[in-house]
């Protein structure tokens, strides 16, 4: 190691104990721990303590989790937190905790709640005055954008992408609408082809890198348009196997900015009404639209202007 650099750490490794970064059994916390989404050797010493020392692992898929922990070397009491009994176990999980005992939360991979269950046990914890401690590690939506070589300065993460058309539609004009022209989602890879298509059908001004199986000794990353993402994906065959990851740029001209209304909400909203649409009827039939640009609110307001303009008639 380079003696500038090591000189740097020292301060650092000084803070760690002879026992290692920190001792929790018996500590009453609730720690939140990543693990690998790929490879065990990304595994942090860190992490594997306390998987080892916690009174127990609350686990996304105990099957899984098994798995993994095989790896590592780590027996420890394994109790299910999946997304269909998060909202039960965590009160478990809670009184475990206030008898003094430390919980470790895991999902299948990387760091939990990140689309994955945790949420509610989190919440339970620090409404109860429970301390929380994050260990770090992997996250595959991170991961990803930070091969990816977009604009990093701010981001925003949208999980997994809706499946019906409409609600994409929708989704797809807010992310032009929105304050960052840089996302990072996760898509099935049953269905990373039928996204990548639909980016192509909306002429949808973005540049993509899609990452599949990061960290596995196969591991591919796809970029440019959402054509030539297609193409490499077809090239590749096999493409509905493993994990995706996807980071998404758009560009610069695609942007869609507020002052670019072409139409008043007040004229969608009497173009709706002359239809024989109540004002009521009609904000909800205008939100509806896919090529209304508005907000909720700002239908509203428009409503409430044209009330007044016209009394009974509006």
């Amino acid at each position: 190691m380079d003696e500038k650099i090591e000189n740097q750490l020292e301060p650092i490794l000084e803070e760690e104990t002879e026992e290692g970064p920190e001792t929790v059994r018996g500590s009453g916390t609730l720690y939140i721990v990543a693990t690998p989404i790929g490879n065990s050797r990304d595994m942090s010493p860190r992490g594997k303590q306390i998987l080892e020392e916690a009174d127990m692992i609350a686990a996304e898929d105990t099957r899984r989790s098994m798995v993994l922990l095989g790896k590592l070397g780590v027996r420890n009491r394994l109790v299910s937190n999946h997304k269909f009994n998060e909202y039960g176990k965590a009160r478990f999980f809670i009184n475990e905790m206030k008898q003094g005992k430390s919980v470790a939360v895991i999902t299948d991979a990387g760091t939990p709640c990140i689309s994955d269950p945790g949420n509610e046990l989190i919440r339970a914890a620090v409404e109860e005055g429970i301390r929380v401690v994050g260990v770090p590690g992997c996250c595959a939506a991170v991961n990803a954008l930070a091969i990816s070589g977009f604009d990093l300065s701010s981001f925003q993460f949208l999980g997994f992408f809706p499946r019906e058309n409409a609600e994409r539609r929708r989704l797809l004009e807010q992310i032009r609408r929105a304050d960052t022209k840089t996302f990072a989602l996760y898509e099935s890879p049953k269905r990373v082809m039928d996204l990548v298509d639909f980016f192509i059908r909306e002429q949808a001004g973005v540049r993509l890198c899609l990452c599949n199986d990061m960290t596995k000794l196969h591991e591919m990353s796809f970029r440019g348009t959402p054509a030539q993402v297609k193409e490499q994906l077809l090239l590749k065959g096999n493409y509905e196997k493993g994990e995706y990851a996807l980071a998404l740029e758009l560009e610069e001209d695609y942007r869609f900015r507020k002052t670019e209304h072409l139409v008043s909400p007040e004229a969608m909203l009497v173009d709706a009404m002359v239809r024989g649409l109540s004002p009521k009827e009609a904000v909800a039939a205008v939100l509806e639209d896919e090529n209304n640009s508005y907000s909720k609110n700002e239908l509203k307001a428009a409503s409430l202007r044209l009330k007044k303009l016209f009394g009974d008639r509006a």
